[in-house]
């Protein structure tokens, strides 16, 4: 496995910090984005430390400077409407867009559920809707990638460490029954998948069961479906979220990554140019 140089975004965070201490003891090379660094403690020394904020997007050029992986883990709970659109999705456009046309193996975190649009937590945050379209503009953007959709953080009992890979979000019920993970288990998948050939253009659920945790994660990832070439969505998930009923900002901020508008359809998905 060669070492990355790796950007951890949301590095302060609960999921973040085991990502920035998964990452060095995987051998990269780690930078740690932080808004506060009063709250960057207890990192490796080796961890570099750049302040910055993803809703600045003027702050981040540091930051990416000659990143090989990026590492996504933004959350926003208790933020409503705002904090979902500003930070789990603008803050994941800014990024990609400084960025650029460099190359940069990409792995974001989101949520199981994150396609269920119709119950109570996303009707009030809207926050389901907004980290879905995040994870339409890392399609999107050329990037390689691995989409992970955490289970229930840390529900899990000490028994529970059999890593489980689901695709589809067919768990909808909001709860912890929809399945559990331990933050340092989100943070291992997160950190292999970007040395993972296998990993590539997926998109999961992850969750733990019985068992002990496997050794090797990249059998996990080779079983998986791969989205597909142009789609905005995972590869079995439901199309109930349209396109043409997003808002006009959604499309301009697609179009600025691709230069084509890409429709979701009932089975697969076509380019539109916007010229």
């Amino acid at each position: 496995m060669s070492a990355l140089s790796v950007l951890v975004v949301g590095a302060t965070g609960s999921v973040g910090r085991h990502v920035v201490d998964a990452a060095v003891a995987a051998g990269h090379r780690v930078r740690a984005l932080v808004r506060d660094p009063a709250r960057a403690v207890g990192f490796p020394a080796s961890v570099e430390m750049v302040v910055g904020d993803v809703t600045r997007p003027d702050t981040l050029g540091p930051a990416v400077d000659g990143i090989e992986g990026l590492v996504v883990t933004l959350g926003t709970d208790g933020e409503g409407k705002t904090g979902a659109r500003t930070v789990d999705y603008e803050g994941v456009r800014h990024l990609l867009a400084a960025i650029g046309d460099r190359p940069v193996r990409v792995a974001l975190m989101t949520a199981i559920g994150v396609t269920v649009r119709e119950g109570q937590y996303n009707q009030t945050t809207e926050a389901h809707d907004w980290k879905r379209r995040s994870e339409r503009l890392v399609r999107a953007s050329g990037q390689e990638y691995t989409i992970v959709r955490p289970g229930w953080f840390d529900y899990n009992t000490p028994e529970q460490h059999h890593l489980v890979f689901l695709q589809g979000d067919r768990r909808t019920s909001g709860t912890p029954a929809d399945g559990v993970i331990a933050r340092a288990q989100i943070a291992q998948v997160l950190v292999g998948s970007l040395t993972s050939a296998d990993a590539r253009h997926k998109t999961l659920e992850l969750v733990a069961e019985n068992g002990p945790a496997q050794p090797d994660l990249d059998p996990l990832f080779a079983a998986l479906d791969a989205d597909p070439p142009g789609s905005l969505d995972g590869v079995h998930d439901r199309p109930n979220q349209p396109l043409d009923a997003e808002p006009a900002s959604v499309h301009g901020d697609l179009a600025a990554l691709r230069g084509v508008l890409v429709e979701p359809s009932q089975h697969n998905h076509h380019e539109k140019d916007l010229t």
